[in-house]
């Protein structure tokens, strides 16, 4: 496929912003037009006011423009943090949602998502959230569709969970621009082992142990994808091992074997993962996180946190709370 014209993307950074996310959608895209010989897709930097942006890894971006001097975009990324939010939030959303109306397909990456929901654009949609984010999102727009996919093409509103993801998404671009065969090669430049595309869920750890979601024998994975479903409203340990068949003794052995914890360790570790997210990710009081991890007290979940953890939830939200202040970004969000 050849085309003459030139896709125009903009990426918006936010300070803080994962500097990972940036370079894998715009090494693709280069490499993409060098393959091809051709001017297929340009891109420019946008901050709120055009200033300079540092990213998480305290490494600072020029700004090209501005948001309110965009203009002749055809695509329209948000690069943050969960936390990130504009200085003028009125008028800056106000932005997007007017590059929206007038045909620019917005999309987000990693914790873009949070911005562009809090801009309303996400609103109808179906947003691919990283799963370290999982929990704060919906406990900060429990009104909108998520997926666990690594990415999401949803009309005109595309997400990625992450820096891979990201990766895959530019090469969506790529193909739909200038063809599979152009897509592929450029994977190969990388050593991109794997084109990943909508349908493709998030590869997640399995805590205490070196294996991912995707590496464990049916009959664990089973019981994870349940004990997952079940933050909120605890399941017995028992139950589960009945609704996947086997006895309660079996998936002991098997959980120990192959995660190196108790399927009740497991599920404690879970949920307190989960606590985690919404303590760093929200401002919601340790009751309401207690009570959307399953818990009825705050103490039940505070010492279990700090068996986990090693330190109190009030001094870990603390700390980091410290962090983003100290370095001038912004608190979780409300």
């Amino acid at each position: 496929m050849t085309r003459n014209e030139t896709t125009q993307i903009g990426f918006l950074i936010f300070p803080g912003f994962p500097m990972a996310c940036l370079t894998s959608m715009i090494e693709p895209l280069r490499a993409a037009n060098e393959i091809s010989g051709q001017e297929a897709f340009g891109w420019r930097l946008i901050s709120e006011k055009g200033a300079r942006v540092q990213a998480s890894a305290n490494v600072g971006f020029e700004a090209d423009l501005a948001l309110e001097d965009c203009d002749g975009l055809d695509q329209l990324f948000l690069l943050s943090g969960p936390s990130s939010k504009f200085e003028r939030p009125v008028p800056s959303d106000g932005v997007l949602r007017k590059l929206a109306r007038h045909g620019v397909v917005m999309g987000a990456i990693s914790g873009g998502v949070f911005p562009l929901a809090r801009a309303g654009l996400l609103e109808g949609h179906v947003a691919s959230v990283h799963w370290c984010y999982e929990a704060a999102f919906a406990s900060a727009f429990p009104q909108l569709e998520t997926t666990e996919d690594v990415i999401m093409l949803d009309r005109r509103r595309l997400t990625a969970s992450g820096a891979a993801a990201a990766f895959d998404l530019s090469l969506h671009l790529i193909e739909e621009t200038l063809g599979a065969d152009v897509a592929t090669e450029v994977a190969c430049w990388f050593q991109h082992p794997l084109v990943r595309g909508p349908g493709v869920i998030q590869r997640k750890p399995t805590f205490a142990t070196e294996s991912t979601s995707d590496m464990l024998p049916p009959v664990v994975r089973q019981a994870v994808e349940i004990f997952a479903q079940n933050i909120d409203d605890p399941i017995n340990v028992a139950d589960v091992a009945q609704m996947i068949g086997v006895s309660g003794r079996q998936l002991e052995r098997m959980f120990q074997k192959t995660t190196g914890n108790t399927p009740l360790g497991y599920y404690r570790a879970l949920r307190m993962h989960k606590a985690r997210q919404l303590l760093l990710y929200s401002k919601d009081t340790l009751t309401e996180i207690a009570v959307a991890v399953g818990y009825s007290t705050s103490s039940t979940l505070c010492k279990n946190y700090v068996e986990v953890f090693g330190i109190h939830p009030k001094e870990d939200r603390r700390k980091v709370n410290h962090f983003r202040v100290r370095d001038n970004s912004i608190v979780p969000p409300a």
